[in-house]
């Protein structure tokens, strides 16, 4: 595994913890917040997706040599390019981008 991958990998990795650390500390305010519970509530959020995250996620892939799965990811997408993407189909995107470690 090269430098960059091993990079990736890392950061990847970290962006990954931060997301389980975010949503621990947000159910945990919950919880002690005082206030009382609906069931639902007790279901933790998805987290939002902003497109400087999902831009984040794709620029690691694209060095990790998966530029051209990339761009077909995008156009399967109808777009062109990132900022031309539905916010709320940035979760399909990612996962789609998840499975190209599959692929090589």
């Amino acid at each position: 595994m090269s430098k960059m991958s091993e990079m990736a990998a890392t950061i990847e990795d970290l962006r990954s913890a931060a997301a389980a650390i975010n949503e621990a500390a947000n159910w945990l305010a919950e919880q002690f917040s005082g206030e009382e519970s609906s069931p639902e509530k007790t279901v933790p959020a998805e987290p939002v997706l902003t497109l400087e995250a999902v831009r984040a996620v794709l620029a690691d892939k694209s060095r990790a040599g998966f530029t051209a799965q990339i761009r077909s990811l995008l156009q399967k997408y109808g777009a062109s390019k990132l900022s031309e993407i539905d916010p709320t189909r940035y979760g399909g995107l990612l996962a789609d981008v998840e499975g190209l470690n599959d692929a090589t």
